[in-house]
């Protein structure tokens, strides 16, 4: 049995034996949670932070490296100006303060994935600082936590990564030093979280945030965000004794849980441990300041070391770099070009799109951003094709939700595109079916040109066809005459023909017979059996559901007429 399976299985039978009643509930009664969170990312650049040496995906082990990052005698670090770049659209987009001098300063400590013996880190004079960040519920936080909340952003720093370690079960460990010396962020947020599920969502967010300025591409699923939770308690009403932690004194004493994964992650290690240092709270014990990691389906955090502080890392500026120095036209060029930001770009989809806050928010999330491009590139060409109905000074574009629900449904469930029978995104990043043919496909059923089941078809179709290289060629209006899908509107005598067709005496009994409610629901499932009779796609309710009408009323005047 898997590991995680078995994890999994211990935890349901903790719960149903009484022994974990805390785990699900986000607020206690008795007990006040604080929650501070340092996400480690990494930025999108060609180098690594100290050296030239590439930072691509996927290179074979130990093929990109420079000698200062295995820290060969005599190398000597030299900072990369162009990774200051993303770094900066990082802490903009987060309302960060640029500071205009920020340092370098080394971090000791020991382990075989830092062959220096430190980690160049901004300890002492960050490049920014005094940031925030506001959640709203469609992030996920917790009710409690009410319409919005804000969490402080302490700092902002750069630093280099670690060498990657390959663990193997009979203990033997190997190192990749690719990623040694790729660029990093660390964002220190104030301890102003007090529910695991608003942890959970601000890591998300934050990730959300990155990645529409391209300050990052890779989210916590590809490995490019780490998470780190600072979690404390203390009882309602009283004073914890533990120093002040980021500003905010009188807190409980606090552990950190390193290096996690996921947002389930986060939320269920910040439960587990709430719940522990309750526990040696409730029993007598004190908690002690320490580090401890946690694993995925546990029930419990577990003790790594003892906590580090700054004389343990024993902090010294970096002999061997000088301060990096930000003019202010950079930070200006950069705020003026930083492009529209989760947050506004949701309000235009939902207000101006007429999309749901959900489909929204699936939109923006989708494929590191290429399914939101995507459905802006088609509604461009859904311009082209209806200027009147998509005008660009409307407060509503009509065509939007159309759209937005092929992007994003329709799309996604082109037959064979979640089996991996072929990639639904080419080379380039953009969609194998083009925007323009999706456009047209939209454009043709919105003006009842083509069936809702038609254009699935087609779009299966092309995407069929592209898979195969050949979807750039596929003229949709040609392939439409081809399969002869053009839908042809049904007539007066064809309509009353059907109509008469599936006419059954019983349900004309029950229809004259019935109230209102029961009549409406007896003359719908008529008009049903219409659509099914018909031909595939040319039957439309509203005149199906007229005739039935008609045909009723005949009968209800031929009772009268024979009664009289």
């Amino acid at each position: 049995m898997p590991l995680r399976k078995q994890l999994k299985d211990e935890l349901k039978r903790r719960k149903s034996a009484g022994e974990h009643k805390r785990a699900g509930l986000e607020s206690l009664d008795d007990w006040e949670l604080t929650v501070g969170i340092e996400i480690h990312a990494q930025l999108n650049t060609a180098t690594k932070l100290f050296s030239d040496a590439p930072c691509a995906l996927s290179a074979a082990p130990n093929s990109q490296v420079a000698p200062f990052d295995l820290a060969i005698p005599g190398s000597q670090p030299i900072f990369q100006p162009a990774t200051l770049i993303p770094a900066l659209r990082a802490a903009l987009a987060l309302n960060c303060a640029i500071q205009p001098t920020s340092r370098f300063d080394r971090k000791h400590y020991f382990h075989w994935d830092q062959p220096a013996g430190y980690q160049i880190t901004q300890y002492y004079a960050p490049f920014a600082k005094d940031g925030h960040i506001t959640l709203y519920p469609h992030d996920g936080i917790a009710p409690e936590d009410g319409p919005s909340i804000t969490v402080g952003i302490k700092q902002i720093q750069m630093e280099q990564d670690t060498a990657k370690t390959l663990s193997s079960p009979d203990g033997t460990h190997l190192l990749d030093f690719n990623r040694a010396g790729a660029p990093l962020i660390e964002i220190i947020t104030l301890p102003h979280i007090h529910h695991p599920s608003t942890a959970a969502a601000l890591a998300r967010k934050i990730q959300i945030v990155l990645a529409s300025v391209d300050a990052c591409v890779l989210g916590m699923e590809s490995g490019g965000l780490r998470a780190d939770v600072n979690v404390s308690v203390r009882r309602r009403g009283e004073e914890g004794s533990a120093p002040a932690y980021g500003g905010v004194s009188g807190l409980g004493t606090r552990t950190e849980i390193k290096n996690l994964s996921s947002f389930k992650s986060i939320r269920d290690a910040i439960v587990v441990e709430r719940d522990r240092q309750i526990g040696v709270l409730e029993a007598g014990g004190a908690v002690e300041g320490e580090t401890r990691g946690y694993t995925i389906g546990a029930t419990e955090t577990r003790r790594l070391r003892g906590k580090e502080g700054e004389v343990d890392y024993r902090y010294m500026p970096d002999p061997d770099l000088a301060p990096v120095i930000i003019g202010s036209d950079l930070i200006t060029h950069l705020r003026d070009n930083l492009g529209v930001l989760p947050d506004a770009e949701l309000d235009i989809l939902t207000t101006r799109f007429g999309l749901t806050t959900k489909d929204a928010l699936s939109l923006l999330a989708l494929d590191e951003g290429r399914r939101i491009e995507y459905f802006y590139d088609v509604v461009d060409a859904l311009r082209a094709l209806e200027p009147e109905a998509l005008d660009a000074d409307a407060t509503a574009e009509p065509l939007g939700r159309a759209a937005g629900n092929w992007v994003l449904h329709e799309l996604g469930g082109v037959k064979g595109a979640d089996e991996g029978e072929g990639e639904m995104w080419d080379a380039q990043g953009g969609c194998v079916v083009g925007a323009g043919q999706m456009a047209r496909i939209i454009w043709h059923v919105e003006r009842r040109a083509v069936t809702g089941k038609a254009a699935k078809y087609l779009l299966g179709r092309i995407y069929g066809m592209a898979t195969e290289g050949k979807g750039g060629e596929v003229d949709v209006d040609g392939l439409i005459e081809e399969e002869g899908l053009w839908y042809r509107a049904m007539g007066e005598e064809e309509y009353e023909a059907l109509a008469r067709e599936t006419r059954e005496e019983r349900i004309v009994e029950e229809i004259l017979a019935g109230n209102e409610k029961k009549r409406n629901g007896k003359m719908m499932y008529w008009v049903g059996q219409m659509m099914r009779r018909g031909e595939e796609g040319r039957v439309d309710p509203v005149e199906a559901r007229r005739w039935v009408g008609k045909v009723v009323e005949e009968e209800e005047a031929r009772r009268k007429e024979k009664k009289d």
